[in-house]
C-alpha cells in the first residue's frame, strides 16, 4: 500500500499541473477588452447624429439645381440628395458625378468630401 501512494500522488500533481497550464493559455486566448453589444437605440434615434456610425460613401448622379441649390439626382434609385458643399457642386452643374461623402439620412443631404466626374 505504501508503494501506491507515491505514484498516486505524482499524478494527482501532474494533473494539476496540466490543469493549471490550461486555465493560463485560455486566459491568455480570451481578449481584454470583451466586445462591444450592438446597441439597442432607436435607428431614428441614432441617425440624430452624424457621428455615430456615419460612413464614408460614394454616391453617383448628375448635378442639377432645384429651388435655387445644388442637388444630386441618382436615376438609378430615383432619390435626389442636398449636398453641403454647394461652390464645389457649382463647378459640375449638368455634370454626371461621384460624390464621396456621408449621407445624414434625416434630412436626406450628403456631407461632400469630395465631387469629380462621373464615369
Amino acid at each position: 500500500m505504501r508503494n501506491l501512494k507515491f505514484p498516486m500522488l505524482f499524478t494527482g500533481l501532474a494533473l494539476a499541473a496540466i490543469f493549471a497550464l490550461q486555465s493560463t493559455a485560455v486566459a491568455l486566448q480570451e481578449p481584454a477588452n470583451p466586445p462591444t453589444q450592438p446597441s439597442t437605440q432607436d435607428p431614428a434615434a441614432r441617425s440624430n447624429t452624424m457621428s455615430e456610425g456615419a460612413e464614408t460613401q460614394v454616391f453617383s448622379g448628375k448635378i442639377a439645381k432645384t429651388g435655387g441649390k445644388y442637388v444630386l439626382k441618382d436615376s438609378v434609385t430615383k432619390m435626389t440628395y442636398s449636398l453641403d458643399d454647394q461652390s464645389q457642386a457649382k463647378k459640375f452643374e449638368g455634370q454626371s458625378v461621384k460624390v464621396t461623402g456621408m449621407l445624414d439620412a434625416q434630412s436626406n443631404t450628403i456631407h461632400v468630401s469630395l465631387i469629380e466626374p462621373g464615369s
